[in-house]
C-alpha cells in the first residue's frame, strides 16, 4: 500500500504485480474500496491469470475509502469531481506512468471518464461497468440526497446499507423472505461497516454535484469496453452512453454465446472503438456478481492493444479463453456456471 500525497488530501494506492508491465488503474463505486468491489474478479483464478500476467494492478480508493482509513474532517473542504479526476493524474505522476489502462466501476467510472476526457494522452483504454456519464435525475439526485442525510444524521445505519446493496446486485442475489442473500452480498455488507459515514458522505456529494460528459464523449479517442447488468440501475445509462459515443460504424447484435466470441474477437483485433457487453441477470457490480462473464471480452479487448500474452506457467491457473486452448464448450457462458442468455453486444468505431 502506497499513501499518495495529492494536492487535495492523501490517497491510498494498492499496487499489485510487477511495475515493469503495463498499468492497469482502478476506482471503485460509493462505499467501496478494491476489496469489496474488485474481489470477486480478481479472485476469480482465470481473470487473475489474465490481469496480473499482463498488467501491474494499481487499486485507487476515493479518499477515505481505504481499509483502516480514519474519518475525514468534517471542516476538510469539499472534493468534486475534477478533484477526484486530478488525484488519479497525481498517482500516476507519483509512480512514473505514461499512458494507462483504466477500470471503473459505477461512480468510479465516470471518474476515470472523466479523467480520460482530461488527459487523453494518459489513457490508452477504459473498461466501464455500469457507469454513470450524465449528471443526475431529479430521481437519482433526490435518492442521494436521503442517503446523504442518513449519512449525516446516522452514519453507515441499516437502511443506508440496504439502499446501497440494492445499487449494488440483483434482487436475485439480495434474496427476499424465502431466499437468504447470496455470500457476497453478506460479505459486502460487512465490508461497508467498516466505512466512516462522513468519508461516504463527501464521495457522495462530488458524485450528485457532478456534470454531464455527453459533450465530451464524441471527442474520446481511445476505445471503450461497457459492462451492464440487466437489472442495473443504471442500464439505460450504459445504453444512452454508448449511443452517444462515435456511432458512424455502430449496430446491435445478439448472436448465440459461441458466434459471439467469433463475432468478439474479429472486432476487437480490427481495433473496435467501442463494445458493450449486457449480463443477463446481474446487478450493477458485474466484478462480484458475474465475473466470468467479463473474461473474454476482456481477453479480446486486450489482444486490440497487443497487451494479451498467453499465460504458459505450469503452476498458474491458465485462462480457459485463450485461443490456444478454446474448446467449444469453454465458449458456452453455462460453463462457468452462469446462467446467461446470449450477449447483446453494441460496437463502435473510431476512425
Amino acid at each position: 500500500e502506497h499513501h499518495v500525497r495529492t494536492r487535495c488530501g492523501s490517497l491510498s494506492v494498492i499496487v499489485y504485480g510487477d511495475q515493469h508491465k503495463p498499468a492497469l488503474i482502478t476506482y471503485p463505486d460509493l462505499a467501496l474500496n478494491h476489496v469489496s468491489c474488485f474481489q470477486g474478479l480478481f479472485f476469480c483464478p482465470e481473470a487473475a491469470s489474465l490481469l496480473l500476467h499482463n498488467f501491474c494492478i494499481y487499486h485507487i480508493s476515493p479518499p477515505g475509502h481505504e481499509l483502516g482509513a480514519a474519518p475525514i474532517c468534517p471542516s476538510a473542504s469539499a472534493r468534486c469531481v475534477d478533484d477526484l479526476a486530478d488525484q488519479i493524474l497525481e498517482v500516476l505522476n507519483f509512480f512514473g506512468l505514461g499512458a494507462v489502462m483504466c477500470m471503473g466501476v459505477t461512480a468510479g467510472a465516470y471518474i476515470l471518464t472523466l479523467f480520460a476526457m482530461k488527459y487523453k494522452k494518459r489513457v490508452i483504454g477504459l473498461i466501464l461497468i455500469s457507469p454513470l456519464f450524465r449528471a443526475p435525475s431529479w430521481t437519482e439526485w433526490f435518492y442521494n440526497k436521503v442517503m446523504s442525510n442518513l449519512l449525516y444524521f446516522y452514519g453507515m445505519c441499516g437502511l443506508l446499507k440496504e439502499l446501497l446493496l440494492q445499487r449494488y446486485f440483483s434482487k436475485e442475489v439480495c434474496g427476499n423472505t424465502e431466499i437468504p442473500e447470496s455470500d457476497i452480498v453478506q460479505a459486502c455488507r460487512r465490508l461497508l461497516d467498516e466505512r466512516h459515514g462522513s468519508n461516504v458522505m463527501q464521495f457522495l456529494q462530488a458524485i450528485n454535484g457532478r456534470p454531464d460528459l455527453t459533450s465530451g464523449l464524441k471527442r474520446l479517442r481511445c476505445r471503450t469496453l461497457i459492462f451492464v447488468g440487466d437489472s442495473s440501475p443504471f442500464h439505460s445509462e450504459a445504453l444512452h452512453m454508448t449511443s452517444k459515443l462515435d456511432r458512424r460504424f455502430s449496430a446491435l447484435v445478439e448472436v448465440s454465446s459461441r458466434v459471439f466470441n467469433y463475432l468478439l474477437s474479429k472486432l476487437c483485433l480490427i481495433g473496435v472503438g467501442c463494445l458493450l457487453v449486457q449480463v443477463q441477470a446481474c446487478g450493477s457490480m458485474v466484478t462480484e456478481e458475474q465475473p466470468h462473464a467479463m473474461l473474454i471480452p476482456m481477453e479480446y479487448f486486450f489482444m486490440g492493444y497487443g497487451l494479451y500474452r498467453p499465460c504458459h506457467l505450469s503452476d498458474s491457473p491458465r485462462s480457459p479463453l485463450s485461443p490456444s486452448c478454446i474448446s467449444p464448450e469453454l465458449l458456452s457462458p453455462e460453463s462457468s456456471g452462469l446462467n446467461l442468455k446470449p450477449i447483446k453486444i453494441r460496437v463502435s468505431h473510431y476512425t
